[in-house]
Order: C-alpha cells, then structure tokens, then sequence
C-alpha cells in the first residue's frame, strides 16, 4: 500500500557560505537525536537508488524501528505511481524514516497526514516559512511544491507490521527544467538563502517522532487533533475548488476529511466524494 504524491537550524552565517557543501555530521547528528528512537540508527548513504525501497527491504528482514535511511543523492527516487523524485546530489534532503506503529492498517492515513505536518513544523522552525499543504501530504509555496512524501505499508487484517515514511525536500535547487519550473521550487528560491539540511533533519525528525507518539497513544484524539491542524494549515481542506484524476477526474470544492482521514470533495450535484486515488489540483 501507498500513500502519498510526488513528482518530479539556520547558523547565522550560514547565507554566506552557500557555495560551502552542505554535509552532514553523523556524531552530532546522533547526538542530537538521543531522546528519540532514532539515535544509533542513522544510516547515511552519499548516492543510493532509493531509500524507501532499502527501507522496506530493511523492514522485511527485521531492521528496528526507527531506523533511519537517507542520502545525499538518489537515482531512481520514487513517487507515487509511476512519478518521479528528482534527487540531485546535494541539492535536498531525501530521507526514509521505518515505523512499526502501534496502529490499526485503517489509520495508517492519519500518519502520513501527520508526517506533513511534521515537515511543515521543522521547515518553519528552521527558516520561519510557512508553508500550505495539499493533501494528502505535498508542501507548497503558492502553486509550487518543494517536498513530496511517500508512504509504503506492510500490514495484515489487524495490524501493521511496518510503514516507511519517504520524505524529499527541495532544499538548494536554483532552478528546474522548463517542464517542472512552474510547479516545483525549493527553499533557497523561496528565501534566496541555503538552509542546513542537518538542521531541518533533526527538526524533522524530533517532531515526526511527537506525531506518532501522539497517534499511538490517543489515535481519534490525535486524528482529531490532525483534523483541526490541517484545516489550520493548508487552503486545501475546505473551500477550496479543485479537479481530482486526470482525463476521467471531477471537479467540486472540498469540504473537510472524513473519519479516515480523506479528502471530501462537493461536486456541482452536492453529492459529497471520498478522495482515495487520483492527484488532487487546484482548478482553473
């Protein structure tokens, strides 16, 4: 199973050096991370395939939770479907995050949900941007998206036996391809200034690490909780006029989540759809 949409802190001094390489230090970054059940599980890789597909590999054969996989480039970066992540080396933060979460399979949405607003909350504690979220979990800046998430799961009837949580970031991209330029951006082109991804990383991850605790231990207060966030944080929950698929897709205007977690959509009739595939686009 598959959740999620892809295509395609700050140090004082850190603008002046943006044509420095943005590397990662392992040590500080497991120091960092004690309180959480990531500290001694950060596996760092300079160019990979993909790390959700190593993470999964590495769930089916035991790896424990909180295992964390991430590079500083990839080569076929996946998405939904058959999308791509553009992963250029050095330029995002391209992170698989492997979860055993005490939840039944039908709330794993409300995870990736959360895993949104995770990345919303670091990305605004390091740089102060605030960003909107277009469910499910794609982050934006206008109409532009810089950072997609993933979510694969590995679940009997009553439980889930593991989920990965694949996260990209557009971090230092100065600029796109003509065919992405209009719809993707980065935090560099937002600001005009390099961000450290190590910082956001930990950010990251500290508060993803709050938002599964909080589903694990309470999970409709939590969904509620998410509900209430969302409709907060992104102009797309409610009121938002949109088109969902592509040649076969409908047109109406959003009108909150359901008890599961997706996207309620009032066509011109007023019948009320459940979103539970298909791209979800601003319309006009």
């Amino acid at each position: 199973m598959r959740l999620g949409y892809h295509e395609g802190v700050m140090g004082s001094d850190f603008s002046d050096r943006q044509a420095a390489p943005d590397r990662f230090d392992l040590a500080a970054l497991d120091s960092a991370l004690r309180s959480t059940p990531f500290a001694g599980r950060l596996h760092y890789f300079p160019s990979i395939a993909s790390t959700n597909a190593l993470a999964m590999q590495e769930a089916d054969g035991g790896a424990p939770a909180g295992s964390v996989y991430w590079a500083d480039e990839q080569t076929a970066g996946r998405g939904r479907g058959a999308h791509e992540w553009r992963s250029e080396a050095g330029s995002g933060l391209y992170v698989s995050v492997l979860l055993r979460p005490r939840i039944a399979p039908a709330d794993i949405l409300w995870l990736s949900l959360a895993a949104g607003l995770a990345v919303r909350d670091a990305v605004a504690q390091v740089t102060s941007l605030q960003a909107d979220i277009r469910w499910p979990n794609d982050l934006m800046f206008g109409r532009r998206k810089f950072c997609g998430i993933l979510t694969e799961l590995n679940a009997e009837v009553t439980r889930v036996r593991h989920a990965v949580v694949g996260i990209g970031i557009n971090v230092h991209q100065q600029g796109f391809p003509p065919d992405l330029a209009p719809q993707a951006t980065s935090l560099r082109l937002e600001t005009g200034l390099g961000w450290p991804r190590q910082e956001i990383l930990v950010a990251l991850l500290q508060s993803l690490h709050r938002e599964e605790l909080a589903i694990e231990n309470d999970t409709p207060g939590a969904a509620a909780a998410i509900r209430r966030r969302l409709e907060a944080a992104s102009t797309w929950i409610l009121n938002k006029r949109v088109t969902v698929g592509e040649a076969e897709g409908y047109s109406g205007i959003t009108a909150g989540l359901d008890a599961r977690g997706f996207l309620l959509v009032r066509g011109a009739s007023g019948v009320l759809r459940a979103v539970h595939s298909g791209s979800v686009r601003e319309e006009g």
